[in-house]
């Protein structure tokens, strides 16, 4: 269905939409930057480089991205939901002919200022894909077997480009993130637990197609202490680091693991640990906090708001959030088994970074937009 961008007439003025951004939420941002940003001058000895000055700079791109994403109108985004998608999709199909290799997997584009992960900017974009196609269906279309074919479709081309990388962690929160959008949409109840009683047997006959290093991470999940110097070295540490800290935790740029690097990726996948061996029990449950409220907001906005277009957008994002924050806390304690997936705004990285900022400046769009009524075909009533 084409989507109209008429009534313009009553569109928000610049100043009505500034004044109702929610400076809450921009101060809770900065601060889990900041978390993010000292622990990343921690890790690095008590200095800004390698990886705080650089995170400082993508903050700061990513924070006016935000605004302006926030700013314009939710039916742009609209708008501009398939084309980002495909645009992201290109970007799959880009690092798996001419992508960037590192630690055995070639997920990054070369940009020169940066490495740029087009599965990032995958998870959002899916998300606005499938909510602009939930919203433009009737309520009594979404429970048709063929409308499936679509959404199916749109989730599992990316996921197969992702699998190629090869990337499974990543792969697995594009299916959670798609399949939730599907269920919010209005699919049938019973098509999800057929679906899951049906990947039952294919779940156990994957094992056979998994990657070594892949297998390696489960049966280090199940027992590290099977390879503690080699795969389970990285699970073994983690929950050194975060047990060491306590309560109240060592002090800032005092963790011994983090500090005397015994501590891998420390950096990156594993930088929660800095910050409960440094901070403690108090530092990791503030973080927590600091999450849960941003988590807070995204689902209020998505009851809150008129269009099926925004409310999905909103949902999604707070589960791509969560699947993100969980993961990777669940990773650092040995809960889950260790993947690529960085803790949100915290960890060094562009993309991350970036994909995240897009993704809260979308659900401010939606609040600032909540009580915009957008039809099937686009245009505001």
């Amino acid at each position: 269905m084409a989507v109209s961008l008429q009534g313009r007439r009553r569109s928000k003025s610049l100043f009505q939409k500034l004044s109702e951004l929610n400076i809450i939420i921009i101060v809770v941002v900065i601060m889990i930057a900041s978390i993010g940003i000292a622990l990343l001058y921690s890790v690095a000895g008590g200095a800004v480089d390698p990886w705080a000055k650089k995170q400082v700079i993508r903050f700061v791109i990513g924070m006016i991205g935000m605004v302006v994403i926030a700013l314009i109108d939710i039916r742009v985004w609209m708008f501009l939901a398939y084309p980002f998608y495909f645009l992201s999709l290109m970007l799959l199909v880009v690092v798996s002919v001419m992508g960037q290799t590192g630690m055995g997997a070639t997920r990054w584009i070369n940009l020169g200022f940066m490495n740029l992960q087009p599965s990032e900017l995958m998870k959002i974009a899916l998300v606005l894909a499938l909510a602009r196609y939930y919203h433009c269906l009737a309520k009594e279309e979404t429970g048709q077997y063929m409308r499936l074919i679509m959404p199916l479709f749109l989730i599992g081309v990316p996921v197969a480009l992702v699998l190629m990388q090869p990337d499974l962690g990543t792969a697995l929160l594009i299916i959670i993130g798609g399949i939730t959008i599907l269920f919010c949409g209005g699919v049938r109840l019973w098509l999800f637990v057929a679906g899951f009683i049906a990947m039952i047997p294919v779940a156990f006959g994957a094992w056979n197609f998994m990657k070594p290093y892949q297998q390696n991470r489960v049966l280090t999940f199940l027992n590290p202490e099977r390879d503690p110097l080699g795969a389970g070295y990285h699970s073994i540490q983690a929950k050194i680091a975060v047990g060491s800290g306590g309560v109240y935790g060592k002090g800032f740029v005092q963790g011994s693991q983090s500090q005397l690097n015994f501590l891998p990726e420390k950096h990156t996948d594993f930088i929660f640990t800095v910050l409960a061996e440094e901070f403690g029990l108090m530092g990791g449950l503030g973080l927590l906090v600091l999450y849960i409220i941003l988590l807070a907001y995204a689902l209020i906005v998505s009851m809150s708001v008129r269009s099926q277009f925004g409310r999905l957008l909103s949902f999604g994002i707070a589960v791509t959030f969560f699947l993100y924050m969980f993961i990777n806390m669940a990773m650092n304690l040995g809960m889950v088994p260790v993947v690529g997936v960085p803790l949100p705004l915290v960890s060094y990285g562009g993309s991350a970074m970036l994909t995240l900022l897009v993704g809260i400046g979308f659900v401010l769009c939606v609040a600032i937009h909540r009580d915009t009524t957008i039809s099937r075909g686009g245009a505001f009533a």
